[in-house]
């Protein structure tokens, strides 16, 4: 395969381009290291990847088309996996326009060329955010996503009803991804399971909203990576018993698929701050908060369709995932740690 991988200076595009990489595929990675969050940890996971022997990196803004259209043209790229985003949901209600630049054209712009220079699959990042009022859980892709709490779930929405489109009108086989709370080695530094263990390493106090009382479908990076192999290898195919009168939400009569990837576990925020204590070592200070604007309650993956279509789902546990997490992040952020 000839991959374009967008966000490869990511968390999740970063243990894609590993993965893709491993088995022998050539990969074009694109990213503008954008300074959200330290740019350095971007540059340190593209240090990991541009020595690998099918690797080419390209620092880009997805928003500039007249820069984008050419790469298309001269790589002739045969499937694309789109998980450059503007990321957080807080931070969506400081900057919106950043979402709608970052979400919303650059996708536009990844669809455009996907249209002129016809790909066999393209497998974009949605999230779990979309589900936003929804309170029956767990959250299925039945289930009608038509009330976001944050514009970053609101953009992400769109980008789903953008891919229905071009699948529709130009028959591009999309694949859209509701990921549940990534965690991992190489982690975002704006997520809790960082966020926590920098706290906690320091000695500084967690800031614990709506007083802990909140669940989260935390999911291992590696099983995500998994699964966006799994779905990139097959590409969408229409759904044949799709009916309009009574309308599947996630599959069409178009070529178009969309996805929940989530360990099906939800665990409560205190007890995944237990055990990040103990893999840590430390007991953690916490500020007890009320909720935030756009934070949802709960989280909770419904991946009957991901195990019927793929056979797959994901197989590690929280206590070991923080483990191999905690490992890793002491190795990186050694200097850093006190004592």
């Amino acid at each position: 395969m000839k991959l374009l991988v967008t966000g490869a200076a990511g968390f999740i595009g970063h243990a894609v381009c590993q993965a893709l990489l491993k088995r022998g595929d050539s990969v074009v990675g694109i990213d503008n290291l954008n300074p959200y969050y330290d740019v350095q940890l971007k540059q340190d996971r593209l240090s990991q990847l541009k020595n690998q022997a099918g690797f080419q990196f390209i620092q880009l803004d997805l928003t500039d088309r007249a820069a984008l259209n050419p790469i298309f043209l001269q790589e002739k790229f045969t499937h694309v996996i789109h998980l450059a985003a503007q990321a957080g949901v807080r931070y969506s209600l400081e900057n919106p326009q950043a979402y709608i630049d970052s979400n919303v054209t650059a996708t536009l712009n990844i669809l455009e060329n996907c249209r002129h220079h016809p790909i066999q699959h393209l497998v974009y990042a949605s999230s779990s955010s979309v589900y936003g009022l929804n309170t029956k859980v767990p959250f299925a892709l039945t289930d009608h996503v038509d009330h976001p709490i944050s514009l970053y779930a609101a953009t992400k929405k769109t980008t789903e009803l953008m891919a229905h489109c071009y699948s529709h009108l130009y028959r591009i086989p999309t694949t859209g991804l509701r990921f549940f709370t990534v965690y991992g080695p190489w982690g975002r530094p704006d997520m809790a399971p960082m966020k926590f263990a920098k706290a906690i390493f320091s000695g500084q106090p967690i800031d614990v909203y709506n007083h802990g009382d909140m669940q989260r479908d935390f999911t291992y990076i590696d099983d995500v990576v998994a699964g966006v192999i799994k779905v990139l290898d097959r590409p969408a195919e229409v759904n044949p018993a799709w009916n309009s009168a009574v309308p599947d939400p996630a599959s069409s009569t178009a070529p178009y698929r969309v996805y929940n990837i989530g360990n099906h576990q939800p665990v409560n925020l205190l007890d995944f701050i237990g055990l990040l204590e103990q893999a840590i070592g430390i007991k953690a200070k916490k500020n007890l908060l009320p909720l935030q604007p756009g934070d949802v309650l709960q989280t909770y993956a419904d991946i009957d369709d991901l195990m019927r279509d793929f056979n797959f789902r994901p197989t590690t546990d929280l206590k070991t995932g923080i483990e191999k997490f905690i490992a890793w992040y002491k190795n990186y952020y050694a200097p850093m740690i006190p004592g």
